[in-house]
């Protein structure tokens, strides 16, 4: 199949069909937000797409490329990690919609400053991303969303069978259009919270106007910090409720994306 021969016969061929299965599986799982995270060992993804490339390889015929070294092969398994990608990007710009609301919320209550290193991307991110990142995965794994995510990588065998990857330039604009989603979801996230502190900052700036001996700083940044925690609470089960569509918006464009 290879040019490499181990001599083990039918059991060979089956073994690099199963490695040519979990390329796309792998890169899905590494490009999505939960499984591809870099607190995740490798070890651990591999295992992962291995399982999932076993009972692909039991539930569909796909056949791999008869020479996985020739240049056919590799265009294949270009093929299969374009796909795999693609999935994965997907919700990985689910998953960014909180963390820009975030960036919203944070900068209008003055807390910009208080910033952590996110353990998924590993680059600063404001505190209030990792509420919101910890709120959306478990909203995510308790709607079964990622069991949804596996059984449409699944099926991508049937839509797109290897040497029939390329998706299209109308699935790619797809797929760029879900950023819409994601940009009007993170400003239906940080909406309540920010009217709030704006309406906050209005009335700081009229008693500071009105009294000039009141030193605006120290009265504004307590004043918004307060207001926005309040704000937070109070529109909770709205996240939850925002989240949830988001999660199952995802899933949604995924399979619309890999069903055409």
């Amino acid at each position: 199949m290879n040019g490499i021969e181990f001599g083990f016969g039918a059991l060979e061929g089956e073994f690099w069909r199963l490695v040519f299965m979990m390329t796309r599986i792998g890169a899905a799982v590494a490009a999505m937000p939960l499984f591809g995270a870099a607190g995740v060992p490798p070890q651990a993804r591999v295992i992962l797409a291995g399982a999932l490339a076993v009972l692909v390889c039991n539930w569909t015929p796909v056949a791999a490329p008869a020479n996985l070294l020739s240049l056919a092969g590799m265009v294949s398994v270009a093929g299969e990690v374009l796909v795999g990608l693609s999935m994965g990007f997907i919700l990985q710009m689910a998953f960014a919609a909180p963390v820009i609301g975030a960036e919203l919320i944070s900068g209008s209550m003055g807390m910009s400053m208080a910033t952590a290193v996110d353990p998924n991307s590993g680059t600063q991110s404001p505190a209030l991303g990792q509420y919101f990142t910890v709120v959306t995965t478990l909203i995510f794994l308790a709607l079964g969303a990622h069991l949804q995510f596996f059984a449409l990588l699944v099926e991508s065998y049937s839509a797109f069978p290897p040497g029939q990857t390329w998706l299209g330039a109308e699935r790619f604009a797809a797929i760029a259009g879900f950023a819409g989603t994601m940009l009007a979801t993170a400003v239906m996230i940080a909406l309540p919270a920010c009217l709030v502190l704006l309406i906050v900052q209005v009335v700081t700036g009229v008693l500071s106007r009105s009294a000039p001996s009141l030193n605006l700083f120290s009265l504004g940044l307590p004043a918004g910090v307060l207001a926005g925690i309040a704000a937070l609470i109070v529109s909770a089960p709205v996240l939850t409720d925002v989240v949830t569509d988001l999660s199952a918006t995802a899933i949604t464009a995924t399979g619309e994306v890999f069903r055409r």
